[in-house]
């Protein structure tokens, strides 16, 4: 039977019962490890969805909001909530309470799980939305009385689960707009199914191994993570460890001592170690430097990873010695740094996908491994370019139900015969895709991380002090983050700031208010180049600002 005809709770069941007794989720905390087998994951998710429905009389289809960094617990209660007949919401913890309460406005969950780190903020939220009527703690002890921990509810493990329809809404991930009209992506349980199917296959080629350990990095509320690093890894039996640091010498304690075999990085994590790694060359001896240099001009010709791997055996003890390869996504990787790193025996596959497409679209795990392409749609996956505009279309089954309560985005994402605009442009050459560009106003940051100018734009411009906002991505071309781009706001100050500031003076003001403004926004959104313009902006006919040429008007 093909996962897509399974349900989520036969799922949950045949994984408890396949790997009882193996590591499922692990982190390292003060204390040691923290460390859950399938079977307790299995225990504590049956009891928090049995206290839901019991205790907190929870209805099917309810939103169950999670505001967590990453831990062992937080796979618990997705899994929950499953059981509970429940829609998740995972929140991006790096975001303002401006920016969340923009979030749970519009999904009205009705309960929330915090680890004891956000307990403040979630109270603080709690008395905004209304909707919130219980808050539970995901940590083991919660210290509050009045907000129980879920590892001290009643120890009951059964109860009616609430069985839902595969076409039902398990996720709901918000992925911009947050401070204007939020954009939250439906994800269904049949969208989950068909990754689950497409990425098994893909596995299969990149880790042959029947269990694999593998390092997680990236935040749960990520869907490349939830979808890739916890639900397929789990599902394939894997052990899945979690880094509170993302410190290479952290990063590389818990690979020598968890013996990882594989991790999920974004592109900007990969440049970091390499750094670490060649700083560390910098600082050794004459000869040792001579040696490295040999054995990486001479890597090129071996075709065999395993010989690489024995040529820089120093470098792999670093890493454990069990360290094999990793998938990259989020953003686009660096062609050089991923050839560094295949030089010294680690294969980098280089994944493409959005959160709309739930998310994982393609995957360059074939022979060709062509480094500049994102590689071949996954298996249930269908593309297309459009001849007119040269964008990437998508159909199949892991396109989104569409945006919660934005019925006219989703005709405008997703055609009526099931094509959904990615916003990228790209080619498709032998069956392998390479993107090339993107119609999307879109800012990529180094880590992965994508801004919204037009959410920036919708902050700032509530300034008395502002006639015009544009905001866009600023490419760099120098330093450690030389390619990748940077937030930039140009800002046209009114008549009466010109009239009464001096040209420095009006520069400082208006550079002040940017930023004033901008701690609403999470830190990573918030302008880097502020540049106060003088004359209009450039608009087309409907009045809109055109970006492209204030890009060309200003330099930075």
């Amino acid at each position: 039977m093909g996962l897509r005809q399974k349900n989520i709770l036969s799922l949950l069941d045949d994984k408890t019962n396949d790997y009882l007794d193996r590591v499922a989720l692990g982190t390292k905390t003060p204390m040691g490890w923290k460390e859950f087998t399938y079977k307790g994951v299995g225990m504590l998710s049956r009891k928090l969805a049995s206290h839901m429905i019991e205790d907190l009389d929870t209805q099917k289809g309810d939103r169950v909001a999670i505001l967590s960094e990453s831990m062992p617990e937080y796979g618990a209660c997705l899994f929950a909530s499953a059981l509970a007949g429940m829609t998740v919401v995972p929140l991006d913890i790096k975001l303002t309470k401006y920016e969340l309460t923009s979030i749970l406005s519009d999904c009205e969950p009705t309960v929330m799980l915090t680890s004891l780190h956000y307990l403040e903020t979630a109270k603080e939220i709690q008395k905004t939305i209304t909707s919130i009527k219980h808050i539970l703690v995901m940590d083991e002890q919660s210290y509050y009385p009045e907000t129980p921990s879920i590892h001290s509810l009643p120890n009951r493990y059964d109860a009616k689960w609430r069985r839902r329809s595969s076409k039902s809404t398990a996720l709901i991930i918000y992925t911009s707009g947050t401070t204007g009209s939020p954009k939250g992506v439906e994800i269904s349980y049949n969208n989950i199914f068909s990754q689950l199917e497409d990425l098994k296959v893909v596995m299969d080629h990149i880790i042959p191994t029947k269990h694999c350990k593998m390092l997680s990095i990236l935040p749960m509320n990520h869907l490349f993570e939830l979808t890739v690093g916890f639900s397929t890894f789990l599902n394939l039996g894997y052990s899945v460890y979690y880094a509170l640091s993302l410190k290479p010498k952290d990063i590389l304690a818990i690979m020598r001592e968890k013996q990882i075999n594989f991790m999920i990085v974004v592109p900007a994590f990969l440049k970091l170690l390499k750094t670490s790694i060649e700083s560390e060359l910098k600082n050794s001896s004459a000869f040792k430097k001579a040696l490295f240099n040999f054995k990486f001009n001479l890597a090129q010709f071996i075709p065999f990873m395993i010989v690489r791997r024995l040529m820089f055996r120093d470098i792999h003890k670093q890493f454990g010695r069990h360290f094999k390869a990793c998938l990259s996504g989020g953003a686009p990787l660096d062609i050089q740094v991923g050839k560094w790193f295949s030089r010294l025996g680690i294969k980098v596959y280089q994944g493409y996908g959005l959160s709309e497409c739930s998310p994982v679209v393609s995957m360059n795990y074939d022979k060709r491994h062509d480094l500049a392409s994102v590689g071949r749609p996954l298996t249930s996956l269908e593309t297309k370019i459009d001849s007119e505009t040269g964008e990437l279309l998508v159909k199949g089954p892991a396109v989104m139900k569409g945006y919660h309560n934005q019925p006219e985005l989703t005709s405008q994402a997703v055609t009526e015969d099931g094509w959904l605009h990615t916003g990228d442009i790209a080619e498709i050459r032998g069956g392998h895709i390479y993107i090339t560009g993107r119609i999307k106003n879109m800012i990529v940051l180094s880590g992965g991380k994508k801004v919204f100018p037009e959410e920036v734009e919708a902050v700032l411009e509530k300034s008395p002090y502002f006639k015009e906002v544009c905001v866009f991505g600023h490419v760099r071309t120098f330093g450690s983050k030389d390619g990748t781009e940077e937030v930039t706001a140009v800002v046209v100050p009114t008549d009466d700031i010109l009239s009464q500031y001096s040209n420095e003076d009006a520069e400082k003001f208006i550079k002040g208010e940017v930023k004033q403004l901008a701690m609403k926004l999470t830190a990573y959104k918030r302008p880097v180049n502020v540049i106060v313009y003088k004359e209009p902006l450039p608009r087309t006919a409907t009045n809109k600002v055109k970006r492209k040429e204030v890009k060309k008007l200003v330099t930075v």
